[in-house]
């Protein structure tokens, strides 16, 4: 045999190790297995460590293995179809989760999780929170043309249309559009959307919603990887958000909701990875104006004092994260009635990042967070505010 052949056939070492080499490649590989020592060897070594990661061990090996053997696969063979950077998060999150679920138990399945929200909680099993997440994530499949796993409405009553008043051009990276209320609040499409799933679902065994879930979850991946540029508008049912930004949102709502599975079960559960948790923060600081203008139509007292001037100077304020998300941001205070920005900021806050999206996924209380301030303290008890006003049902 050549050495160009032989070359090719123990660049496959890895792959046919994991169960992942096509057939016909296997069986080359397997004959030239029996004819050279040295592939033999390596094959068997490899053969072992993948065995640490078979479906049925628990997950207690050493926490640096898979990676290892992915990495040394990867290096003889590149992905066919590489996540772009923005994919990275959903996909890291989604498969840390789907790791905390392939070790419950029967018993495990039937504990309950409380899943805060602003305004509330739900209190769920984890295949109900399965059925939440999937529901959510139907949204990108839409558009990326996957099937929507949410069953058809029942029709009714037509309802008043839910009006976009504006896209997110192709091309631009911004905060997500707002999108007028449906009628029952913001997320009420979401809502309904989650209700008509788990009621599909509802007597299904926990295993096949995993099934379901984890499927799209892959489709969804191999989706992104297909639209590298992210430009892609999601329609979220509350907001427009490029592709890209939309897989940020849905990475955070699968973090955060592992955790409360986590938390429910006693089961040990990681933060995201510092480049992951730093795309999440970034998102979390574009949609802080958002928030600003959602708190102040909720409570019509922060607008402004009555006859002050229409138009004014427009306050920023200097948000320092800290931790492995480190980094410093000028997040405008004022809507778009406010004056170009002049001066220094009106006040200094810092926070660690983890916490940042916590408070965002109004998992953390306003009040009580430890943050670092100077400053405005009114204009940082603001945005302590507003952040929770990012989570939804």
């Amino acid at each position: 045999m050549n050495e160009e052949r032989h070359d090719a056939l123990r660049s496959l070492l890895g792959a046919w190790s994991l169960g992942a080499c096509p057939p016909r490649e296997a069986a080359e590989l397997e004959q030239h297995l029996r004819d050279c020592a040295e592939c033999a060897e390596e094959a068997a070594r490899l053969r072992d460590a993948a065995g640490w990661l078979s479906l049925d061990e628990p997950l207690d090996q050493p926490g640096s293995l898979r990676q290892q053997v992915l990495d040394w696969c990867l290096a003889r063979r590149p992905a066919e179809l590489p996540v772009p950077a923005w994919g990275m998060p959903y996909t890291a999150e989604t498969a840390k989760l789907d790791a905390l679920l392939r070790d419950l138990g029967p018993e495990e399945w039937q504990e309950v999780a409380e899943l805060p929200w602003h305004g509330g909680a739900e209190w769920l099993r984890p295949a109900e929170v399965l059925g939440r997440l999937t529901a959510a994530d139907g949204f990108l499949a839409l558009a990326l043309g996957l099937p929507d796993p949410v069953p058809a409405a029942v029709p009714s009553a037509p309802a008043p249309t839910a009006v976009v008043e504006r896209r997110v051009p192709a091309q631009e990276t911004a905060v997500p559009v707002p999108r007028v209320p449906p009628q029952g609040g913001p997320y009420a499409a979401v809502t309904a959307r989650t209700a008509r799933l788990l009621a599909d679902q509802a007597g299904l065994p926990p295993q096949s919603v995993r099934a379901r879930w984890r499927q799209q979850t892959h489709d969804l991946v191999r989706g992104a990887a297909l639209a590298p540029h992210g430009s892609t508008p999601v329609d979220l049912g509350h907001a427009v958000f490029p592709l890209r930004d939309a897989f940020v949102d849905r990475a955070l709502e699968c973090f955060v909701h592992g955790e409360d599975v986590a938390r429910a079960v006693a089961y040990p559960y990681a933060p995201p990875a510092p480049q992951h948790l730093r795309q999440m923060v970034e998102l979390v600081v574009r949609l802080l104006p958002r928030a600003l203008a959602g708190l102040r139509a909720a409570r019509p007292e922060l607008a402004g004092v009555p006859g002050a001037p229409a138009v004014r100077e427009a306050r920023r304020l200097r948000l320092v994260v800290d931790g492995p998300a480190a980094g410093e941001w000028l997040v405008p205070l004022d809507g778009e009635e406010a004056g170009p920005p002049g001066g220094e900021p009106v006040a200094s806050m810092v926070l660690d990042g983890l916490e940042l999206c916590q408070l965002a996924a109004a998992h953390r209380d306003p009040d009580r967070l430890p943050v670092g301030e100077h400053g405005d303290r009114a204009a940082v008890r603001e945005v302590l505010h507003a952040l929770p006003l990012l989570s939804r049902r």
